[in-house]
C-alpha cells in the first residue's frame, strides 16, 4: 500500500472540531501534522494514537484514539493520482 501524506477534514468533521475541548483539538493536530510530515505507514505504527480498522457499518473506515472518550474517523481515499486521507468525523466514543 502507498504511504499516504496528506489529510483533509470533511465539513461534518470541521463543525465537530470546533466544539473539541482544547486537549482533544492539539491531539488531533498533532496527528494531521505527523501524517503531513511522516505518511500514515508510519504513524500508524505509533501506539499511542490507537489506530485501528473499524467493522460492521463502518467498514472500510478507520479510528484513532484522541482519548478515552474522543475518536476521529478516516478513509483512505484514491482520487485519480492524488491519495489522501478524509477525516469524516470526530466523536465521542461509546464504550
Amino acid at each position: 500500500m502507498k504511504n499516504i501524506f496528506d489529510v483533509i477534514i470533511s465539513q461534518k468533521a470541521k463543525k465537530q472540531i470546533a466544539k473539541l475541548p482544547q486537549h482533544v483539538l492539539m491531539k488531533l493536530n498533532l496527528w494531521v501534522d505527523a501524517v503531513n510530515h511522516s505518511g500514515i505507514q508510519d504513524i500508524r505504527k505509533i501506539s499511542g494514537y490507537h489506530d485501528e480498522p473499524l467493522h460492521g457499518n463502518r467498514y472500510g473506515q478507520r479510528s484513532i484514539g484522541l482519548n478515552k472518550s474522543y475518536r476521529a474517523i478516516y478513509i483512505e481515499l484514491d482520487n485519480g493520482q492524488i491519495q489522501f486521507i478524509e477525516i469524516l468525523e470526530v466523536n465521542k466514543h461509546e464504550h
